[in-house]
């Protein structure tokens, strides 16, 4: 069903992005909803990172628009940039700074920010204050890096992968997180190679292959079209079906 104007956070038309001879992304259109999760998923070299780092502002597309909370992100990049929080695949940071220390550097960066120690009571970090980033386990330096994309109280988050390498402990408190931000009213693009995680978390799900949007729908529209004559009645279908028969491989495969 299509999202009337007023309730769409994030709108992309037409995207395209060439390496040379390569068409990376091949016209990709989608929107994100105010207070909902979209899970944008692809094989590896399929355009997605490509896709993601044009919404966020890193790489300015060949063609396309992107209006972001209903201003354009080619006319109004510094207002819009203040209004998204994002969390990268691979984050480095100063590990010889403290917890406190990175999230106040991150505030500076900001006109308006939050309260770093609320962002770091929310995310559970309170224990860590004045501990370096080195000597956090996994799971709490993912939460430093959410805490980062938080201390400026974004309206739209883009999180790439942001579970993975997590023991399961730390993912399920990112969930809960995730689910928490979206009732709040948050909009959140998400990336990841846990179906489990799409299943979950995103009310939409995009399915991208080949630079272009291949499939589209609700996590259960999708298995329900995608996976009704391959799925036997012993066992419920998953967007893991839906994605080995759409693309023809494991979403993990080079």
């Amino acid at each position: 069903m299509a999202s009337s104007a007023l309730n769409v956070a994030l709108s992309a038309r037409g995207l395209t992005k060439y390496y040379g001879e390569l068409k990376a992304v091949d016209g990709i259109s989608l929107t994100v909803d105010h207070g909902s999760c979209v899970a944008l998923l692809g094989p590896n070299g399929a355009g997605k990172t490509t896709t993601v780092e044009m919404l966020e502002g890193l790489l300015p597309p060949d063609s396309g628009e992107i209006e972001i909370l209903g201003q354009s992100l080619a006319r109004d990049r510094r207002y819009i940039l203040e209004q998204i929080g994002v969390v990268l695949q691979e984050t480095t940071l100063y590990k010889r700074y403290t917890v406190a220390e990175t999230i106040a550097l991150f505030a500076s960066f900001y006109k308006s920010a939050l309260d770093p120690h609320a962002v770091i009571t929310r995310l559970q970090l309170t224990e860590k204050t004045n501990t370096q980033l080195r000597h956090l386990s996994g799971g709490q330096r993912q939460r430093v890096y959410l805490a980062c994309a938080l201390v400026n109280d974004p309206r739209i988050l883009f999180l790439d992968e942001p579970t993975t390498g997590l023991d399961p402990q730390a993912r399920r408190a990112i969930w809960d997180l995730v689910t928490e931000l979206k009732q709040e009213g948050r909009s959140i693009l998400l990336t990841t190679h846990y179906m489990d995680e799409a299943e979950a978390l995103a009310d939409r799900v995009l399915i991208i292959d080949h630079g272009k949007v291949i499939a589209e729908g609700t996590p259960q529209q999708l298995i329900r079209d995608t996976c009704g004559d391959m799925v036997k009645q012993v066992r419920h279908g998953t967007l893991e079906d839906v994605f080995i028969k759409l693309t023809g491989r494991s979403i993990r495969e080079s």
